[in-house]
């Protein structure tokens, strides 16, 4: 309906997932550079996890359709319930193997004959099983034993798991998953869109169907579809196509924030959607990393500004439950670690000038010392070993300096991939 009447090619909103309507924000990015990754190796688990409606599966349809599948043959399961058997017979089912009678030893039989037939043709094989919170521990160790499928020394199946917050839970905690842990190669959780992103989105998703500017939209309009969506996708999209029913039912040509009160109201009295709660969480995107790597000083501590990002690093895990220490906020402690690199580089200066201008005087002591007769051989060879401990106390430092520098700018990276999932935000609070 609206779409005939803001002239619109296709309905933009909608929630059933398109990957022609894929939109990169930064979290979707990174999950995509993940992908990219995991695919690349070819063998064990991906795992992309994020709340109902982050875009998981818009984010695989859009991997899948850049994909030959001349080159990889891919299955998709939406999983329930499912115990160990009947994950097997629904994995073969995915790859379209018809299983004579029931048993799981037939569907595996016929997995790995198809897979074999695969790996012989040219053709990598990939699993993609979509809800993998439903699935029960015996379950994901089916999958687990389907990865042990060679062609000699060649893999036969990747798996891909996307799932909802309470799977990574499932998959980071659980004692009898050690195994399946050890073959994930890549994980990312899909965070909520930020602010700023809101705008973008809605926008983009009208330009694939050829909007011209009509409706125009309010700017309070978008911050509004934030704080009532959170930035969830499939949430916007519901709040987008009210405000678009509304705008062609009162031929409207620009939406406004009264309007998006009017259809705010609407759907929290049918129950479409509710108040954002102001307490939700959302999980880090990255790993927990270790930041006991020592990062000696010249005097052999550890520089304040480290420790403190160390701090906020560890404190800020997914599996800890501490706050950030108080009176530490993500911006102070981005400040402290680029003025310690700051000073790092004017030490490296100082030092390097200071190992050139002893060096070129122990050459200068020599060459004099050289021009004195016999009595004075013995200052010459000392001056020689004074050149080479300088030469090689400088080879030590820059060793060291390096050491720190690398150390320094990897927690600085660490840090900031922190604070953009939010949880720097959160702990400062």
């Amino acid at each position: 309906m609206f779409d005939d009447f803001y002239g619109l090619e296709a309905r933009p909103f909608q929630l059933t997932p398109d990957p022609t309507f894929y939109f990169e924000s930064v979290t979707h990015r990174k999950a995509l550079s993940y992908l990219g990754y995991g695919l690349a190796q070819g063998e064990g688990f991906v795992a992309i996890t994020g709340e109902v409606g982050s875009g998981k599966s818009t984010l695989v349809a859009y991997l899948m359709a850049t994909i030959d599948p001349g080159r990889m043959t891919a299955a998709n399961v939406v999983t329930s319930a499912l115990d160990g058997e009947e994950i097997v017979h629904v994995v073969a089912r995915a790859f379209g193997l018809a299983v004579d009678g029931h048993d799981k030893a037939s569907a595996l039989g016929a997995i790995e004959g198809f897979l074999h037939e695969e790996a012989r043709a040219g053709r990598r094989s990939l699993l993609i099983v979509d809800e993998a919170q439903n699935l029960s521990i015996t379950a994901l160790e089916e999958l687990r034993m389907l990865s042990n499928f060679q062609l000699g020394s060649h893999p036969l199946l990747q798996t891909l798991l996307l799932g909802q917050p309470e799977f990574r839970t499932t998959l980071m905690e659980s004692d009898r998953l050690e195994q399946l842990r050890q073959r994930v190669i890549a994980t990312h959780h899909l965070t909520a869109m930020q602010p700023k992103e809101v705008q973008a989105y809605i926008e983009h998703r009208l330009a694939c169907v050829g909007w011209n500017g009509n409706p125009s939209f309010d700017q309070k309009v978008f911050s509004g579809i934030y704080e009532a969506t959170g930035g969830i996708p499939r949430k916007i999209n519901q709040v987008a196509n009210r405000l678009l029913l509304l705008g062609s039912v009162e031929q409207r040509t620009r939406i406004d924030n009264a309007m998006l009160t009017q259809v705010l109201d609407e759907m929290k009295d049918d129950g479409t959607i509710g108040a954002r709660e102001a307490s939700e969480a959302v999980a880090p995107t990255s790993r927990v990393f270790d930041p006991s790597a020592g990062v000696a000083d010249l005097d052999g501590t550890v520089p304040a500004a480290v420790a403190l990002a160390q701090d906020a690093a560890t404190r800020g895990a997914p599996s800890g439950q501490e706050r950030a220490p108080a009176g530490l906020d993500a911006a102070a402690a981005v400040a402290l670690i680029e003025n310690a690199l700051a000073d790092r580089d004017a030490q490296i200066s100082e030092l390097q000038q200071a190992v050139v201008e002893l060096a070129n005087a122990a050459e200068q002591r020599e060459a004099d010392a050289l021009e004195r007769v016999d009595p004075q051989a013995e200052l010459v060879a000392a001056l020689q070993a004074q050149l080479a401990d300088v030469t090689q106390h400088a080879t030590q430092l820059e060793a060291r300096l390096g050491e720190q520098e690398r150390t320094l700018r990897h927690v600085l990276t660490m840090l900031i991939e922190w604070i953009e999932s939010g949880e720097g935000q959160r702990s400062a609070a």
